[in-house]
């Protein structure tokens, strides 16, 4: 009796255990699956929650992209002090903190990235990850002249699978909309459009050519369709803007439509 009543203290534990299994052992076995179905969903949820959460939290930085002379830099300037400044093209980029204009005081990091075709990619893989929203300048005044060249990079910029898989929201600000040639944002958007589909077909067979196949690569759009930017996983947006301003150095720029979409952010 003194050897029961030893175990008994060294496991206290002991009965409620056994009777825990007995009573899984009396239990369908349907029902033992279901409760680990159940429980295994919980922990998945859990992790992606806090995957999705994680990745909300990181990515704070609008990152502004264009060719060279785009108007970018200023473009950058203007949004953070509202003040004119002469600038050159870029080499590496600038950042610093930006205060939307909403009633929540949302706060992101904004990065000015180098417009040259040497540097783009490169700057481009350094921030792609943390973007919440591509700003992509385009210079109404000359686009005709440039329609292919933007094309190309913004086909780059759309396919990138990392791009691709986080959706950041992405505004095309059609900039310098001050010059009397300067294109619509809507007649942009449309020539765009046809542009890229246009390269979507002369990429896709390349690759094809290449290995057989397009596999592992992001496909623009929808296959079947030509090419919208309605068909983008992520929100898009044409702009009209003007970081110069009808006045130029002595007045304020035209910059109403961006700063509005950014307090959308």
């Amino acid at each position: 009796m003194e050897k029961t009543d030893a175990e008994m203290t060294e496991n206290p534990l002991e009965p409620y255990i056994e009777s825990l299994r007995q009573q899984l052992e009396e239990q369908d076995p349907m029902v033992l699956v279901g409760v680990i179905v159940a429980l295994a969903v919980v922990v998945i949820t859990c992790v992606f929650l806090k995957y999705f959460l994680t990745s909300k939290t990181v990515r704070s930085a609008v990152l502004l992209v264009g060719l060279c002379d785009s108007g970018k830099t200023l473009l950058f300037i203007r949004l953070l002090s509202g003040k004119f400044k002469r600038t050159q093209t870029s080499i590496t980029d600038s950042s610093a903190p930006y205060k939307a204009k909403n009633d929540r005081s949302c706060t992101w990091t904004l990065i000015d990235l180098p417009g040259h075709d040497s540097l783009r990619s490169q700057y481009l893989e350094k921030f792609k990850s943390a973007a919440r929203a591509i700003v992509f300048v385009v210079d109404s005044g000359i686009f005709q002249k440039e329609v292919r060249d933007v094309a190309e990079f913004l086909y780059m910029l759309l396919t990138d699978p990392v791009v691709y898989r986080i959706t950041p929201t992405l505004l095309v600000v059609c900039n310098k909309q001050d010059v009397a040639m300067a294109k619509s944002a809507k007649l942009i958007q449309q020539q765009l459009e046809k542009e890229l589909n246009t390269l979507r077909v002369t990429r896709s067979a390349a690759l094809s050519a290449q290995d057989g196949s397009v596999g592992g690569s992001v496909y623009l759009g929808k296959k079947g369709k030509d090419f919208e930017f309605s068909q983008l996983p992520m929100k898009v947006e044409f702009l009209e803007c003007s970081a110069r301003g009808s006045k130029g150095k002595d007045g304020d720029a035209d910059i109403e439509s961006l700063e509005k979409s950014l307090a959308k952010l």
